[in-house]
């Protein structure tokens, strides 16, 4: 992959899938591409989407932004953006961020 950022994305994903798979989801897998109509980077885990992120600099507002679009695009109502954490490879150290209201819906299992 001659992209370094795609590559750095790519192998998160794919940890994240395998983190996800020994955690309780075994048919979590990566999401093939989708352009505008995108449901984020993590299939198999139904009424979920999964926005992974390994960036440098963190934009929670416009992760959290791509997350609503991608969570209508999929038609759910819970989704989270994870985002590898700098300083350690164990992927369940990750950040887990979602707005209070989506996390609202997850403690009620109460829909929009």
């Amino acid at each position: 992959m001659s992209n370094p950022s795609k590559a750095r994305g790519t192998a998160f994903e794919t940890a994240l899938v395998g983190w996800l798979q020994a955690n309780g989801h075994p048919y979590a897998e990566r999401r093939t591409l989708s352009g505008h109509n995108d449901r984020g980077d993590v299939a198999g885990i139904p009424g979920v989407v999964i926005e992974a992120k390994n960036c440098k600099t963190i934009q929670l507002a416009a992760w959290v932004d791509e997350l609503a679009v991608e969570m209508g695009n999929a038609g759910v109502d819970i989704g989270a953006v994870v985002i590898r954490r700098r300083g350690t490879s164990d992927v369940g150290r990750s950040y887990a961020v979602m707005p209070l209201d989506v996390f609202n819906r997850l403690l009620t299992g109460e829909p929009t």
